[in-house]
C-alpha cells in the first residue's frame, strides 16, 4: 500500500514539494520584478514626451488624477509670484480653499528643494505666519474660503508678501 512516514518516497515527495514551492516563488518574484522594469521603463519613455512636460518625473496618483482634471477643466493651474519676482505654477482643484493653495505650494516647494538640495525641511506654520498670499492687492487670510471667492481662476496670479512685523496675516 502506502510508504510509512519517513521513509525514503515520502522523504522524496516532500523534498520535491519544497523545491517546487521555490521554483513559484522564484518565478512569481522575477514576474513582479520584470514587471515594474517594464512598466518603469514605459513610464520614462511617456515621461520624455515633449507634450508631457508637466508631469512630474515620479508622479503619484494624485498627480496624474490632477492633470487629468486640468485637461478636463475640473482644476486650474496657478501663478504663484514670491517676493523675490521668481514664479512658480500650481494645480488645485476649481473647488479649492486657500488651505488647499498652501498645500499645493507647500509640496511644490519641497518638491524642489529636494530635487536641488537633497533633504531639507521647511516650517510651513513659520513661513504663513510670516507671509501672505495676495491676489489683486487683497490678502487671502481665511484658509477655508474658496479661491473662486477671491476671484482666483485659471491661470491666476497670486503674490506673496512678507506680512508686517506686528500685523500676521
Amino acid at each position: 500500500m502506502g510508504s510509512p512516514p519517513g521513509s525514503l518516497p515520502n522523504l522524496y515527495f516532500s523534498k520535491q514539494m519544497e523545491i517546487g514551492s521555490q521554483n513559484e516563488e522564484v518565478v512569481a518574484y522575477n514576474s513582479s520584478t520584470a514587471k515594474k522594469a517594464r512598466l518603469q521603463a514605459t513610464l520614462s519613455a511617456l515621461l520624455d514626451d515633449p507634450l508631457l512636460f508637466d508631469v512630474p518625473r515620479k508622479p503619484t496618483l494624485v498627480d496624474v488624477d490632477t492633470l487629468i482634471n486640468m485637461e478636463l477643466g475640473s482644476a486650474m493651474k496657478v501663478t504663484v509670484v514670491k517676493v523675490d519676482t521668481t514664479s512658480f505654477d500650481v494645480t488645485v482643484f476649481n473647488s479649492a480653499t486657500l488651505k488647499d493653495l498652501k498645500s499645493a505650494i507647500s509640496k511644490k516647494i519641497n518638491e524642489v528643494e529636494q530635487a536641488q538640495m537633497g533633504h531639507r525641511f521647511i516650517s510651513w506654520r513659520h513661513v504663513w505666519n510670516n507671509f501672505c498670499l495676495s491676489h489683486q492687492n487683497e490678502k487671502l487670510i481665511d484658509d477655508k474660503s474658496l479661491l473662486a471667492a477671491f476671484g482666483i481662476r485659471n491661470n491666476s496670479k497670486v503674490n506673496s508678501l512678507l506680512s508686517d512685523a506686528y500685523q500676521h496675516c
